[in-house]
């Protein structure tokens, strides 16, 4: 009874901290990079460098993302599918495909407002 009490007090706990998204990260402003890898995200899919794809250290994976580049004014849509960034100052990674959308693969990292738009 206490092991079936504990977990249900854990599942809600999880259930709580992803059902709601906090009001800071539903739009947040900061910089982003990007990565192209092959390896496994933190989702257990492989990383598709071709995909509009991200990580971000909190939000729920599948969650939709609009990704606005500050500085030229382009957006991409991106799919939550990884953890990081790991660098200091960063709040998003973005797969190759959508930082080029961004115009940022050559610098490799922009200042990019995010929105989400589409919480699982």
């Amino acid at each position: 009874m206490i092991l079936a009490a504990k977990s249900l007090a854990v599942a809600t706990l999880v259930a709580v901290s992803f059902s709601s998204i906090p009001a800071s990260a539903s739009a947040q402003t900061g910089r982003a990079s990007w990565y192209s890898s092959t390896s496994r995200t933190a989702s257990g899919e492989r990383c598709n460098p071709h995909a509009l794809t991200a990580a971000h250290r909190f939000l729920p994976f599948g969650t939709r993302v609009k990704v606005h580049n500050v500085k030229n004014g382009r957006s991409v849509m991106v799919r939550i599918n990884d953890r990081g960034p790991y660098a200091g100052g960063r709040i998003i990674d973005l797969s190759k495909a959508a930082a080029g959308r961004l115009g940022i693969v050559g610098s490799g990292v922009a200042t990019v407002r995010l929105t989400v738009v589409a919480q699982r």
